[in-house]
């Protein structure tokens, strides 16, 4: 009797896709079990052996839609997925766990859910062990574009790391905004009313205020000084006709610290596209009927309050 047998991986992480993988076995295979109790090497090894001999399929849902459509939803539509990329014959689906996902399709009929399957049933360790390995290269290769979270080592799942980055450096597009501690730090961040508007308290220093002069003299609307929340903060905020600017000031009294604008590296940048983010989902620009181009600036302020403003690519 040919099983077809399915798995998913990545329900609980904060950040990445969610996999289900799908297997029907053409010839056994020696070594199978839950992949979670697999060495990585192991599983890598066993991996290269199931997709030369078996049926396989994989059906993802990334992050975005999985906060659109809820996880029962992309569970439901990751294991219709896989399954339909199964052109071999069956004539039983195994899925693990308690819960047939696939009970509103034409497949329901051959289904038994089973606690475990992924450790007792052959075909679903490896639907287990081929998902396992596709996300984890996934999440993998994410921390080379997002190397501040750290991937690669707990590929999205909720560790003290984790956590560290994301009260450092916010969120990325990769991460669950609908899971915790995402939600959470996501409401954290909605500033209070007072930091939020025009007559923001001024708190800047000498070197911020000359920027605000230098940009009101060139007819910038200054929207807001010194905002913040906990997950990310502005220096200034201006508008100019349908443009608005995101100033990060950099105060350097000598060359001995390097360049101003020398400090917006890569991981700067991404910090302040965050920011900015972040600032306009709450200040709700969408009510204004001509649209507001988004631009990160610096602003260099030397000895002599002498500013050099640079609009970033």
């Amino acid at each position: 009797m040919e099983i077809l047998g399915i798995d998913e991986v990545g329900r609980g992480p904060w950040a990445g896709p969610l996999v289900v993988g799908a297997c029907v076995l053409l010839e056994p295979i020696e070594g199978l079990t839950d992949s979670k109790k697999l060495t990585k090497k192991k599983r890598e090894q066993l991996n290269e052996i199931i997709l030369q001999k078996s049926a396989w399929g994989l059906g993802w849902v990334t992050a975005t839609e999985l906060d659109e459509i809820g996880l029962v939803s992309a569970l439901k539509k990751a294991t219709l997925h896989a399954a339909e990329q199964i052109q071999t014959k069956y004539s039983q689906i195994i899925i693990d766990g308690t819960v047939n996902f696939l009970s509103d399709t034409k497949k329901s009929r051959y289904v038994t859910t089973l606690k475990k399957a992924d450790l007792l049933v052959p075909a679903v360790s490896a639907a287990s062990i081929i998902a396992k390995v596709a996300r984890d290269n996934y999440m993998i290769n994410l921390a080379e574009k997002y190397p501040e979270y750290c991937f690669e080592s707990h590929v999205g799942y909720g560790t003290k790391a984790h956590l560290a980055a994301l009260q450092q450096h916010g969120i990325c597009p990769e991460h669950r905004k609908s899971f915790k501690p995402i939600a959470n730090l996501l409401q954290e961040a909605s500033p209070t009313k007072k930091t939020v508007t025009k007559n923001t308290t001024f708190i800047g220093t000498q070197a911020e205020r000359a920027v605000v002069k230098y940009l009101s003299d060139l007819s910038h609307e200054i929207l807001a000084r010194n905002w913040k929340t906990r997950m990310c903060e502005i220096d200034i905020v201006s508008r100019l006709d349908d443009k608005l600017y995101f100033t990060e000031v950099k105060y350097r009294k000598d060359a001995s610290r390097g360049d101003g604008f020398d400090a917006i590296t890569k991981t700067k940048l991404k910090r302040m596209k965050f920011a900015a983010e972040t600032y306009l989902k709450y200040q709700k620009f969408c009510s204004i009927k001509t649209p507001l181009s988004p631009l990160l600036a610096v602003a260099k302020v030397d000895s002599s309050m002498t500013v050099d403003f640079l609009v970033l690519p």
